[in-house]
């Protein structure tokens, strides 16, 4: 509690970045489209602009102490939650959070994670386009983050720069939570799904995925297949998206 105390202390100096609006659009995800399929559409929404901080996580639980480390019950996080939360200074992405404490922050917020499909429709862009995910200088660059070896102070780093929508940090500083990681495969009965994992494996999943050169994305998809939502990761953060309304 003595950490958390301290981080609170920080929080006006070390304030959320906010939210910005994401346009409605059509997105074609690395997977799930069906057959003659182009893209998706997407919704309009809002995003955090940076992934929530400890800052803000430390406010989370000075009103939500159930969600502390030692009283968050096993069902809910790994015993790695929140390990190390205070050695890092406020503005560092708060990290080993559970799938189930990121969507209890983010309705304390007022919002929810956002879906996969949302995530990967903010992260396509860049700084000039709004979709670089099939331009090999935009997957040379993020892959170049993902092969850095990790160390402690990279959660110190700024990540991936502000792209057209204005989002921040997508690439290059932490991984992070969707509300569906998990829902790739799984369906209400996995008998339906003809063993859709078995596509997704190796090199399988690469060649059967809508684009084969985006082995980035390929690799995000994996990291979420392999979590459960108790999993907690010290490179693994979260933000917030939010409903909007649509005018009449």
């Amino acid at each position: 509690m003595r950490a958390i105390a301290l981080l609170c202390s920080f929080v006006v100096s070390a304030a959320s970045a906010g939210d910005v609006a994401m346009p409605a659009g059509r997105f074609a995800p690395l997977f799930g489209l069906d057959v003659g399929q182009q893209a998706f559409p997407v919704p309009a929404f809002k995003l955090d602009v940076r992934p929530v901080t400890r800052a803000d996580y430390a406010a989370f639980l000075a009103q939500q102490p159930s969600w502390a480390r030692g009283k968050a019950p096993r069902t809910v996080v790994d015993s790695q939650y929140l390990s190390g939360f205070g050695k890092l200074p406020p503005s560092a992405p708060v990290t080993q959070v559970s799938y189930f404490a990121a969507r209890a922050y983010c309705a304390w917020k007022g919002g929810r994670l956002p879906t996969t499909l949302e995530w990967e429709y903010a992260a396509a862009a860049d700084e000039t386009r709004a979709d670089a995910s099939r331009q090999a200088d935009f997957a040379e660059r993020i892959l170049g983050w993902y092969g850095k070896p990790n160390r402690p102070d990279d959660l110190l780093q700024p990540g991936s720069p502000k792209n057209v929508y204005g989002v921040e940090a997508l690439h290059g500083l932490v991984w992070e939570w969707t509300d569906d990681f998990n829902a790739l495969f799984v369906s209400g009965d996995n008998r339906q799904d003809g063993d859709k994992s078995a596509q997704f494996m190796c090199g399988s999943g690469a060649t059967g995925s809508a684009r084969r050169e985006d082995y980035a994305a390929f690799m995000r998809y994996a990291m979420r297949s392999s979590l459960t939502p108790r999993s907690t990761l010290p490179r693994l953060g979260f933000r917030c998206a939010y409903d909007v309304k649509e005018a009449p």
